[in-house]
């Protein structure tokens, strides 16, 4: 893709987004998700690969059906209320709608199904912004509309996530669907606790959005796309490896790192909700997710390859790593201590 084009594209989806996130009116945050997924096809599919095709086909079809149902619904609501505004869809049968929209665009379950393959199809920076960027704006509906939501539906969807995003990531050896499961997981955390308080939910998906990028960059850097590869790479970036051990870490919320700040919070919020049955049984689903991260971060750092006479060497990268990781990785592994700072920002 040419420099033109790409420089299109990525100030297309920054005002797409910047539209959605800071409007007021449907109309608005609809064109804005319009031209945010008109920016990331050709991004999606400029390997011109069959699967590249058939990933931004899927993912076009999906995020259009999405559009016309947040479409749907506000007009819905402002038949009924002759209001615009997104604060206030008060109609029952539009927040229903809504809530099934929004989980599509977001990929939350039962609304999942194109996500990893989306993921797979994708490259890894094109995938980074899918987990990422594009996940904002729907993300930033929702936190508008949470005081009209139905909190169980919210709940059983969010626990579904965190189920089938750990159980179906179990049995994966591309790291990009690995990926994409482990997003759906962390969906889940964000969408228990949107109704409650909307404000952890922004902080969880700061921090998911920050230990994600790290990742992706992380494999972007040592040119690594399954399991068996992985094995491979000690030898090219021992350091980068050691740092991709530590950020599986965090992702799986384990203390003290990072990761674990938003998962305590939203289990201390749920507490305080008498939702300690739910706080118990997603805890306990979290870690579906942990045994995937642990065999990432086994493959990466721990396991040798093969000592056999067709695997080759991967040679030592000499060039410096993009300081942007180096910023990232400090972040998503040590901002557990000035927790207390977090929480009075947000």
């Amino acid at each position: 893709m040419n420099p033109q084009a790409k420089l299109v594209f990525t100030l297309s989806l920054l005002l797409g987004t910047t539209m959605t996130i800071s409007s007021n009116h449907w109309v608005t945050a609809w064109a804005g998700l319009e031209i945010n997924t008109l920016a990331i096809l050709p991004m999606i599919s400029k390997s011109h690969h069959p699967r590249a095709i058939e990933a931004a086909t899927k993912y076009f079809l999906v995020q259009a059906a999405a559009s016309a149902l947040i479409l749907f619904s506000s007009m819905t609501n402002a038949w009924d209320t002759g209001q615009w505004d997104i604060t206030q869809l008060t109609h029952p049968m539009s927040c229903l709608v809504l809530t099934s929209a929004i989980a599509m665009k977001l990929g939350l379950v039962p609304f999942h199904f194109w996500f990893p393959e989306v993921l797979q199809g994708s490259p890894l920076i094109t995938g980074l912004l899918l987990s990422t960027v594009m996940k904002f704006p729907p993300i930033t509906l929702l936190y508008m509309t949470s005081q009209s939501l139905n909190p169980t539906l919210l709940t059983t969807m969010a626990l579904l996530s965190a189920a089938i995003g750990g159980w179906m990531g179990l049995n994966q050896t591309q790291i990009r669907k690995i990926l994409a499961f482990s997003s759906i997981s962390h969906l889940g955390w964000m969408a228990v606790i949107i109704v409650y308080n909307p404000k952890l939910t922004l902080l969880n998906f700061y921090l998911y959005a920050m230990m994600t990028a790290t990742v992706f960059l992380i494999l972007n850097t040592i040119k690594v796309l399954k399991l068996s590869t992985l094995m491979t790479t000690w030898t090219k970036t021992p350091s980068l490896n050691t740092m991709l051990l530590l950020i599986m870490l965090s992702l799986a919320g384990l203390p003290p790192l990072t990761g674990f700040l938003p998962k305590w919070l939203i289990i201390q919020e749920l507490t305080k909700q008498n939702m300690a049955p739910t706080a118990t049984i997603i805890s306990l689903l979290s870690l579906l997710s942990l045994f995937f991260y642990l065999r990432l971060a086994y493959c990466a750092t721990i396991t040798l390859p093969p000592h056999t006479s067709n695997h080759m060497k991967q040679w030592h990268i000499t060039k410096p790593t993009h300081p942007m990781i180096a910023i990232l990785t400090v972040m998503s592994l040590l901002l557990l201590p000035i927790a207390p700072m977090i929480l009075t920002i947000i």
